[in-house]
């Protein structure tokens, strides 16, 4: 042992000898020549000492040799290939897998010099610069030392740009589906989870699940891929569920169109997304814990996933409404409550509303005390602009829960509607509950009362007291013919005997003829005639009590748009109906009175609001109703109807629905070409969402939905003409122009 320190002591000795001569020459020669003079005096290694030597115990190693140099002695080389920096997710995947399993590749390392070419004591760092980095935001965690010794390869035969950019060319990556395989075999061979995995290789743990679930991809698309049949995104698609037999009968199935969304598409087609409505009142807790499954996409934003079970989801939704609907009819009294998904539209029934009712002094007290606080608070804080601060926000937050509370309590059903009468718990578009109170089955509604019946004529017909209609062959208890025996009020000649049928029909037709000539006189009378007809048949269904012969008619929408009824402008249309049918008075044999009551505006608003709900400008492909279509266009420029106000352009309500050259005309007619441009590389998806914040706030509308200028009639000079579409297979004759004016130059 001693004699093997002497001998280092001595190889020590002479090489710090021979770099000193070799030094000495540097200033006359040339750096390569001192560290050849240098390598030729260095003494030939011995067998008993290692190959690998720590960088402080030698003075100059041979080319080739590994030494253990410090991490504070390394630095970049200048003269690395690689300009642009390492990522930072790159080095922090380095950092956790020399963390895991060491330095895999050691690095690449030359002597530093200066300007006279003697050396500094550092390392120049020609390959492994990423290495490096790693192990100094090891240090920078406190997981080891600057001074920790790195094994490195002295290399001062090569040039070192060209063998660091040789290290960064001639390689060839692993093939992205071994990859996925070899991921999935680490959690199934060795059970690690996929933090244990992301820990290891420096990635993040949702990276792990993505690499694993594309390697649960049917083994035969997986070769299909590797064949080059599938691009990655599409094998991405694939891997939204783990169903080998349905990826493959997906894949069969495709045609021409590959594109991953419709691939996703045509595999969930059976699911139902985490953001449908029904999915949003279960909730996933309550789905899973009934024992349904949630796929997710690992691979875009699925919005929470894609619901399996749409049996079992629609039975939870059945069973959370039947059970609000059992509270309610509890709660309120009401004769029976039905719960189902969509509102039925068709319903038929009557409907009744609530009245108004007068509140009891304790509450009348508390909502004027609530009222008066609101509004001092109000004042108070309206005019700043910093946030509220938390106490104000919360009393603001129990001040308008006690108003409404209270305005709750100013109007109820009367308790015999509720006796008779029904609710419907149904589902809302956004996933909320929607409650509709006040409807009357037909076998519920009041019997009506009997009516006394005395012998004589009733409409042309002969009847007994009994009102039983006495045929031409009738016989009394002695055999006569009834219809043969005079009638005690015709030898009588009774005043009250009712006028035969042909007589009054005679009388009522001038009567009728009467009537048109004087309301067609009287305007302000016409005006109530005509909102007593519609607010009739409006607010109370199945009572024939109207005398002008106008039949409104109020097309359902649902049917044509899904969810309309959840928007802003249809709960606005709803408050406004549910108004005017509180005000309605119960009995309709009174509404002429209360409508003749009316001052002049307001007899004008409920003309306006029953007018309002006959309104139709649907365009269905079953119909030709050109004409009526420009009526609807000259009804908008008379109304200056502004459709940004109702509707927005967004994915779900455009963008999605139309192909990617309208969605690119559209960008273009509101942004600019070069933001069409920008996005024309885009697959659907992507190019629609990406069209829906380019847009925003900027006004743009389909043309179908534009508004005509007023006095568009005549084209004024410097405007343009934008034809709506309507229609491919309609002339173009019919086809409505929108004028837009120019701005003057």
């Amino acid at each position: 042992m001693a004699r093997t320190r002497k001998k280092a002591k001595a190889d020590e000795v002479a090489m710090k000898d021979a770099v000193d001569v070799a030094m000495a020459c540097a200033e006359i020669r040339s750096i390569g020549e001192a560290v050849s003079d240098v390598m030729a005096a260095l003494p030939a290694p011995d067998a008993t000492v290692d190959a690998v030597t720590p960088v402080e115990a030698v003075g100059v190693a041979a080319n080739g040799a590994e030494l253990f140099i410090p991490l504070e002695k390394l630095k970049k080389s200048p003269r690395n290939a690689r300009k642009t920096p390492h990522s930072e997710a790159h080095i922090e995947a380095l950092a956790a897998s020399i963390a895991a399993k060491g330095m895999l590749q050691n690095l690449v390392v030359e002597p530093e010099t200066d300007e006279v070419g003697q050396t500094t004591g550092f390392y120049l760092v020609t390959v492994g610069e990423g290495r490096r980095l790693a192990h100094l935001l090891r240090v920078r965690r406190k997981e080891i030392s600057k001074s920790e010794n790195l094994r490195c390869v002295l290399d001062t035969a090569n040039d070192p740009h060209e063998i660091s950019l040789d290290e960064n060319v001639t390689r060839e990556a692993m093939h992205p589906a071994d990859q996925f395989e070899a991921f999935r075999a680490l959690a199934e061979h060795r059970g690690w989870g996929a933090e244990d995995i992301a820990a290891r290789f420096g990635v993040t743990a949702h990276v792990v699940k993505q690499r694993m679930r594309l390697g649960a991809v049917s083994p035969k698309l997986m070769q299909v891929y590797r064949d080059g049949a599938l691009t990655l995104d599409q094998l991405m698609a694939f891997a939204v569920t783990d169903d080998h037999a349905r990826q493959e009968q997906v894949h069969a199935g495709l045609g021409y169109n590959r594109e991953p969304l419709t691939i996703r598409r045509d595999l969930t087609r059976t699911h139902v997304q985490a953001n449908d409505r029904k999915a949003i009142l279960v909730g996933p807790d309550d789905y899973m814990e009934a024992g349904g499954t949630i796929i997710r996409d690992l691979f875009t934003e699925d919005r929470g996933g894609y619901y399996a079970d749409p049996a079992l989801l629609d039975q939870l939704v059945i069973a959370k409404l039947n059970g609000i609907a059992a509270e309610l009819r509890e709660a309120e009294g009401w004769r029976w409550a039905q719960a189902l998904i969509d509102f039925p539209h068709a319903h038929g029934l009557r409907r009744v509303y609530p009245q108004a009712v007068e509140l009891f002094e304790e509450d009348a007290a508390a909502y004027a005390a609530a009222r008066q606080e609101f509004d001092q608070l109000t004042a108070a804080w309206q005019n700043t602009d910093a946030d509220l601060p938390p106490d104000v926000d919360e009393r603001f937050a129990e001040l308008e829960a006690e108003i409404q509370r209270i305005d709750a309590l100013c109007e109820g059903y009367d308790a015999d509607d509720t006796s008779r009468g029904g609710v419907f718990v149904t589902l809302n578009h956004d996933g909320t509950v929607r409650i509709e109170r006040g409807f009357i089955r037909p076998e519920d509604e009041k019997p009506e009362p009997e009516r006394v019946h005395t012998a004589g004529v009733i409409n042309g017909v002969r009847v007994t007291a009994d009102g039983e209609v006495i045929e031409d062959d009738a016989h009394d208890e002695e055999g006569n013919q009834i219809s043969d025996l005079p009638s005690q009020d015709e030898e009588e000649g009774d005043a009250g005997q009712p006028l035969t049928d042909l007589l009054t029909r005679d009388l009522t037709a001038h009567r009728t003829l009467g009537l048109r000539l004087a309301l067609g006189e009287q305007p302000d009378i016409a005006l109530i005639a005509v909102t007593h007809a519609l607010a009739t048949q409006t607010f109370y269904r199945g009572v024939d009590a109207h005398a002008l012969d106008i039949r409104p008619v109020s097309p359902q929408l649902g049917g044509h748009a899904a969810g309309i009824e959840d928007t802003a402008p249809a709960k606005l249309l709803a408050d406004r109906h549910h108004g005017w049918a509180v005000d309605m008075p119960l009995d309709v044999a009174e509404l002429w009175d209360f409508i003749a009551g009316l001052d002049q505006v307001s007899v004008m608003a409920l003309f306006a609001h029953c007018a309002s709900l006959t309104v139709n400008a649907l365009k269905l492909p079953w119909e030709q109703r050109l004409r009526a279509q420009r009526t609807a266009d000259k009804l908008a420029t008379a109304l200056a109807l502004d459709m940004n106000q109702h509707w927005t352009p967004t994915v779900r309500s455009y963008f999605g629905r139309v192909t990617k050259a309208h969605i690119l005309a559209a960008v273009r007619e509101a942004v600019s070409d070069a933001a069409a441009d920008r996005i024309a590389a885009m697959k659907k998806q992507p190019m629609a969402e990406a069209a829906e914040q380019l847009l925003a706030g900027t006004g743009w509308l389909p043309p179908l939905l534009r508004t005509a200028c007023p006095g568009s009639a005549l084209l004024p000079e410097g405007a343009t003409t934008v034809t709506a579409d309507f229609g491919a297979d309609e002339p173009d004759t019919d086809r409505g122009a929108i004028i837009l004016p120019e701005a003057a130059e």
